[in-house]
């Protein structure tokens, strides 16, 4: 009640009071709450305004400045991040949770989150019965405003083929309402890009061909973010993980640099092979050795390669989401991110497992390329000037993480 009351916006619409007209003496507005601050000894109750309608002290204009709330012009996104829920729980982690549970990294499964269950069990079956893609926060940039919208479908159900097509759909809605909006630049997010799901976002580029909103999927600065993650006067590093777009990007970009990319498993060999062909300068090769300190992994990394690394090693995951931390003699980089500059205003949570005011290069990658008013598309198979990209975004104030480089006492 007291989040609710706190909102810069009206959460609970007309219809709602009118069908149930007891409730608004029992429920407060963010309207009501704000004549509180701003009018003399007026609406005192912050919690049930039934006392105010009782002792007379309720603002004459309470009312009319909630209908007018309802009817003031939403404010529309410049940039929209297109995410998911991740698991049922996740949806305690974004802003509109719990504060103290979206203020820090997402862990799942801790023991208060099954204290939760029941309400967890309620969401998920709201979100089964409305499937509608909702706002999850509008952050602001200087002038530019961006906004996150999150469809309440969970990474279980991304990876079944049965729903593919009804996450399209939801995927191609959003599309059309952010370009109906007038944003400028959608990028997708997390599992919303894969190669199985819509080809990168390809699939909507080459149904719709007129879009004036440009798809970003981000592979071009997950490459340069992975790049240059990797310790300087390294000569050799361990590719491993499922060949996305990135991870062949980088496979390329590594072989031109003269840095010697091991691929552990010969299927994989054999696809990059085939993919750079000469363009691999004898950089790409073969090996069954674990002994390289430097490892770049993606989805696929099993338990048993992570065990068999070096002590030592260092992991730096160019995925989505990143591999389980099994060892504890070894390093572990974030998932491609970056910290964001100061003049970014209203983030109060973290984006998924990552820290504080620390943002995905996914959702970066849109903001940035709505910045440079760049008028391309980068989805599908296609890719943005690696170092062109990079530039711009330092340009712009997003700085890159330390990378680990000592244990944990």
């Amino acid at each position: 009640m007291n989040n609710m009351g706190h909102c810069n916006f009206e959460l609970i619409p007309n219809w709602l009071f009118t069908l149930l007209p007891p409730l608004k003496y029992i429920i407060y507005t963010p309207s009501f709450h704000s004549l509180h601050h701003v009018q003399f000894r007026t609406n005192y109750s912050l919690f049930m305004p039934f006392y105010d309608y009782i002792y007379g002290t309720m603002d004459k204009s309470s009312d009319s400045l909630y209908e007018k709330s309802l009817r003031r012009k939403e404010e529309s996104p410049y940039v929209v991040h297109l995410t998911h829920l991740t698991t049922p729980e996740s949806i305690y982690h974004l802003r509109l949770g719990f504060a103290s549970f979206a203020s820090k990294p997402y862990t799942p499964s801790t023991w208060h989150m099954w204290l939760l269950w029941p309400v967890t069990l309620c969401s998920m079956m709201l979100t089964w019965i409305y499937c509608s893609t909702f706002v999850v926060e509008s952050n602001r940039f200087h002038n530019i405003i961006l906004q996150t919208w999150a469809i309440p479908k969970y990474n279980i159900q991304y990876r079944s083929k049965s729903q593919k097509q009804s996450i399209n759909n939801l995927i191609e809605e959003d599309i059309l309402e952010a370009e109906e909006k007038g944003a400028r630049v959608l990028s997708l997010g997390l599992m919303n890009q894969g190669e199985e799901l819509n080809m990168y976002g390809g699939v909507h580029m080459q149904k719709h061909p007129q879009l004036k909103v440009k798809l970003v999927d981000g592979s071009s600065l997950a490459v340069a973010v992975v790049l240059n993650s990797i310790p300087k006067g390294t000569t050799q590093v361990v590719l491993r993980g499922k060949l996305t777009k990135v991870a062949c990007a980088l496979a390329f970009a590594l072989c031109q640099k003269r840095i010697q990319v091991s691929v552990l498993r010969e299927d994989g060999y054999e696809k990059l092979d085939k993919l750079l062909g000469t363009k691999s300068e004898g950089k790409l090769v073969l090996s069954k050795s674990y002994t390289c300190k430097t490892w770049l992994v993606g989805d696929g990394l099993s338990e048993v390669e992570q065990r068999k690394a070096s002590k030592g090693t260092l992991f730096i995951p160019f995925s989505q989401f990143p591999p389980k931390k099994l060892r504890t003699d070894c390093f572990y980089h974030t998932t491609p991110a970056m910290q964001i500059p100061l003049a970014f205003e209203n983030v109060d949570s973290c984006e998924n497992w990552l820290p504080r005011r620390v943002m995905s290069i996914w959702r970066i990658a849109g903001l940035v390329h709505a910045l440079a008013g760049w008028e391309e598309h980068e989805c599908g198979y296609t890719t943005s000037n690696i170092e062109k990209v990079w530039e711009a975004t330092l340009k712009h104030g997003f700085q890159p993480l330390k990378v680990p480089t000592h244990l944990k006492s």
